[in-house]
């Protein structure tokens, strides 16, 4: 079992930078790939970045690459995504997922999921 809770969100303007983190118990963290996803308000949830268990390979969604960096620290038991540049579009709840099967760019291939966090952005 893992158990994922994120933290970080809150209301930020146009332009700022937020961090948020996802903290995972359990002993399969370390060897779990990870995904952020978010969802905004009558829309569908959509992947934003994901990393693999060693941190070495990431991925993000074409809307924020170069704003947006995945991380992990696998001694901490914590994923993050640093989030830089912000704009209105990318408010929504934040969640972290935890391993995936297969294509990690599909919510519904993760086993495990974190409450969410909220983000806005301000014009």
């Amino acid at each position: 079992q893992v158990q994922l809770v994120e933290s970080g969100g809150g209301l930020v303007q146009t332009g700022g930078s937020l961090r948020l983190s996802c903290a995972a118990s359990g002993r399969t963290f370390s060897s779990s790939a990870m995904g952020w996803f978010r969802q905004a308000p009558g829309k569908e949830r959509e992947f934003v970045a994901a990393i693999n268990w060693n941190g070495v390979i990431t991925d993000y969604t074409d809307s924020v690459k170069g704003r947006f960096t995945i991380s992990r620290d696998n001694d901490k038991n914590t994923a993050y995504l640093q989030l830089n540049s912000l704009k209105p579009e990318d408010t929504g709840v934040y969640y972290c997922a935890a391993r995936p099967k297969n294509s990690w760019r599909d919510s519904t291939k993760y086993d495990y999921w974190g409450q969410g966090t909220q983000v806005t952005v301000s014009s």
